[in-house]
């Protein structure tokens, strides 16, 4: 799951008009993976190309304790919540944003080969989608784009500006399907996943500033 992150908060910004700015909806969607990849860099968590581990994705993640446990998951949510709670007092934004962060944990067991776990330690858990592309793909820009037309026609966003996210999107996720695989993983590869969500979330906020429905 990549772009397919990114639905819970776009469909949180369509239900609700008490959720965040969908900028920080996007940021939270993927904060999980934000953290994962920061933690790569520190060797805190680890993967490793190994091809044929999944039909989709030769990624073996086999050791994310922190960002990729549901505890660390609830972890991550619970701070937002509690953040946006204190500072901002605005309990029911937090409690949205706190969603969509833990929805990235949800997606992933739809997907994943087995490697996510419960609190850090196996068993190792994962419904293999990666292994399904037939099933996996059309619902990846299904649940996407099927709630990107749900804010559209909610928020009212600029139309051009809804079809550059829209194009944005598309172009990671075919360069995530279809693009080279780097033989081995280095720091690039951290700093190319944050670049790609830093483009995202740059698009979906430019989205956002042309909304025309009031929150």
């Amino acid at each position: 799951m990549f772009i397919g992150h990114w639905a819970p908060a776009l469909a949180a910004s369509a239900a609700s008009r008490k959720a965040p700015p969908i900028a920080l909806l996007f940021v939270g969607a993927q904060l999980i993976d934000w953290a994962f990849f920061a933690l790569l860099l520190t060797g805190a968590e680890r993967m490793r190309v190994t091809p044929g581990i999944s039909a989709m994705n030769p990624m073996d993640l086999y050791h994310m304790p922190y960002t990729h446990s549901l505890l660390g998951a609830l972890g991550f949510a619970g701070a937002v919540w509690l953040g946006r709670s204190l500072v901002l007092r605005d309990v029911a934004g937090g409690l949205i944003g706190g969603a969509v962060v833990l929805s990235h944990w949800f997606l992933d067991l739809l997907v994943h080969v087995p490697d996510l776990t419960l609190a850090g330690s196996p068993p190792k858990l994962g419904l293999g989608l990666w292994n399904h592309p037939a099933a996996e793909m059309p619902l990846e820009l299904g649940i996407t784009f099927g709630a990107l037309w749900w804010y559209a026609r909610v928020r009212r966003p600029a139309l051009a500006r809804v079809l550059i996210l829209a194009g944005v999107l598309l172009a990671l996720q075919a360069i995530n399907w279809f693009g080279p695989v780097e033989p081995q993983v280095t720091p690039g590869t951290s700093y190319l996943a944050f670049f790609a969500y830093g483009l995202a979330t740059l698009a979906a906020w430019w989205m956002g500033k042309s909304e025309r429905q009031p929150t």
